[in-house]
């Protein structure tokens, strides 16, 4: 495991991993690595308004609020909660808005020019390996005019607590060096695993 992956599952750890909320109706009753892709589903169907409703509480702060507001607009981009790996082991499910959505839909792996103006959203959540469901964070990319970030390649990351709180870690350390070291030659882009992405039509 690369270093700043290192770094940001403890950044990522630390900043939720005991306060995401228990959704223990949810709870599927084996590990996370053990579900199937129809398993994770039903997790997130059972989860997936109370997630969205969670997301959009109390003030966000340095977090545009019509981002919150808006992700679930958007177009769904995974077929199935991704199987855990990057972002804590969590399973997500990834939206991108309109300016982005083509672009990221291609799924290319090298010399990918991300349009100014893309929003990703990613819903997650975690199984235990008592098969206990914890509700995750809501992982937020934004990418904004050349220059403006060169230290993030012009990605800005947030997040946003299970309980709508924003979020104040290190999102250089925890988001930026990870998708950069990892992610670099795509554009910064951590698509869902292939059996899991949507494709345009």
């Amino acid at each position: 495991m690369k270093y700043s992956l290192v770094i940001a599952a403890a950044a990522i750890a630390l900043a939720f991993g005991t306060s995401s909320a228990q959704a223990a109706s949810c709870d599927p009753g084996k590990a996370g690595y053990d579900l199937t892709a129809e398993e994770a589903e039903k997790v997130y169907d059972c989860l997936k308004q109370s997630l969205v409703d969670g997301y959009k509480k109390g003030n966000k702060r340095w977090i545009p609020k019509e981002i919150v507001d808006d992700y679930r607009n958007w177009a769904l981009v995974t077929k199935f909660p991704a199987a855990p790996g990057f972002h804590g082991g969590r399973f997500l499910m990834t939206y991108v808005n309109a300016v982005g959505a083509d672009t990221y839909m291609e799924y290319k792996e090298e010399d990918v020019v991300v349009p100014s103006g893309t929003l990703i959203a990613k819903e997650s959540f975690s199984v235990s390996d008592e098969g206990k469901v914890r509700k995750g964070p809501l992982f937020i990319m934004q990418k904004v005019d050349k220059g403006k970030s060169p230290k993030t390649n012009d990605w800005y990351y947030m997040m946003v607590a299970p309980n709508g709180a924003p979020l104040a870690v290190n999102v250089y350390k925890a988001c930026s060096e990870c998708h950069m070291e990892n992610f670099g030659h795509q554009g910064e882009l951590g698509y869902p695993t292939p059996d899991a992405r949507v494709h345009k039509n």
